[in-house]
C-alpha cells in the first residue's frame, strides 16, 4: 500500500473529541485519536511536527495483544490547529489525560517519541506528585530532548523559534525546503522514500498547518523552563523505563544516549548506530520489544 493511501486509512479509522483548553480564547480543542486492538492499554505519543501516523507500524504490531490509543496532538495531524494559540507540553498532557478519562483508562503503558517524550515526562511528573489519576505501568522513550541542556536543534528549528522571524520562516516552508532537511535526520541505514516524505509533509501542511510551526516549537523553551521537573521525573520515575535510540540523530542522538546510560544504567535499551531521529519509523519492532521488557520489569 502506498504511503498516502495508508495515511488515509489510518486517519479514516479515528475520530475527534473535544478536550478542555487551558490557554487561549477557546474553551476546548478537537483532538483526533484512534483505538485498535484488545488487551492492556498502551498510549502512543508522537513527536514534532508530524502526527500519530509515525507510529503506524508500532500500533500494528501491538494491536494483537494490547489496546492501543494513538492521538494527534493539538496543532498537529488531524487535530484542531488554532492559529495564534499558545501551545504547550502541559496542554498536550492534559489532552492525553482527557482521552484517558473519556475511555475509562485506569492504567496504561506509554510509548513516546521526540516532543512526545516531553509529554511523557510531564505525565511522570504528575504521577510523582499524585496528580495523575491513571496508573502508568511503564514508559518507552525514543529520541527526544529529555535532557534539555543537551538538545541540539537544527538550524530550521532555531529559525522557527526566533520570536522576530519565526512566523515568516513557518509561512515560507514548503515540501521542497522541508524534505531535504528531514532526510538528514534519518539514519544512513534507514533513509525514507520520497513517498514517505510526501506523506509526512501532507500531514504537516494540512489546512495550512505549517504556518503554526513557530508556535508549536515553543516546547523547546518550555523544556528549558521545566528542566528540573522533567529530568527529575526520569531519575525518580515510579515506573519502569525503557529506551530506543538512534545514535545518528543530529538533534537528540548519541550525546543524549550517553547520559541515559549514565543516569539509568539498568533500564532496558536498544541503541542503534545506523538509526537517526525516527525509531518509530526506522526500527518500530525495537519499540515493541523494549515495551515487552518494560512490561515484565518489576514495578
Amino acid at each position: 500500500m502506498e504511503a498516502l493511501e495508508r495515511l488515509d486509512a489510518w486517519q479514516a479509522a479515528g475520530s475527534r473529541f473535544e478536550v478542555p483548553c487551558s490557554t487561549g480564547a477557546a474553551s476546548s480543542h478537537a483532538v483526533w485519536h484512534r483505538i485498535d486492538g484488545s488487551g492492556p492499554w498502551v498510549t502512543l505519543i508522537h513527536g514534532f511536527p508530524t502526527s500519530s501516523f509515525d507510529m503506524v507500524e508500532v500500533a500494528s504490531s501491538l494491536a494483537p495483544s494490547r489496546r492501543v490509543l494513538a492521538l494527534d496532538m493539538i496543532g498537529m495531524g488531524m487535530s484542531e490547529r488554532p492559529l495564534g494559540h499558545v501551545y504547550s507540553v502541559s496542554e498536550q498532557a492534559d489532552a492525553v489525560c482527557a482521552l484517558w478519562s473519556l475511555h475509562g483508562v485506569a492504567d496504561t503503558a506509554v510509548v513516546a517519541h521526540d516532543l512526545g517524550a516531553s509529554v511523557a515526562q510531564e505525565l511522570l511528573f504528575r504521577a510523582l506528585r499524585g496528580a495523575l489519576g491513571v496508573r502508568i505501568r511503564g514508559v518507552v522513550l525514543a529520541n527526544g530532548g529529555i535532557y534539555p541542556s543537551l538538545h541540539r536543534p537544527l538550524p530550521f528549528q532555531t529559525a522557527l523559534a526566533d520570536p522576530a522571524h519565526g512566523a515568516e520562516v513557518a509561512a515560507a516552508m514548503t515540501q521542497e525546503l522541508f524534505a531535504p532537511t528531514l532526510r538528514t535526520t534519518f539514519g544512513s541505514g534507514h533513509q525514507p522514500t520520497d513517498a514517505q516524505l510526501h506523506a509526512m509533509w501532507t500531514v504537516i501542511a494540512r489546512d495550512g498547518g505549517h504556518r503554526n510551526l513557530h508556535l508549536l516549537i515553543r516546547y523547546m523553551e518550555e523544556r528549558r523552563e521545566r528542566e528540573a521537573d522533567w529530568v527529575g521525573a526520569l531519575t525518580a520515575a515510579p515506573v519502569p523505563l525503557g529506551f530506543v535510540w538512534g545514535m545518528q540523530d543530529p538533534i537528540s542522538g548519541a550525546h543524549i544516549a550517553e547520559r541515559i546510560v549514565a543516569d539509568l544504567p539498568a533500564a532496558p535499551r536498544r541503541l542503534f548506530d545506523d538509526v537517526g531521529h525516527w525509531p518509530p519509523i526506522e526500527v518500530p519492532e525495537a519499540l515493541v520489544d523494549v515495551l515487552g521488557e518494560v512490561d515484565r520489569a518489576p514495578a
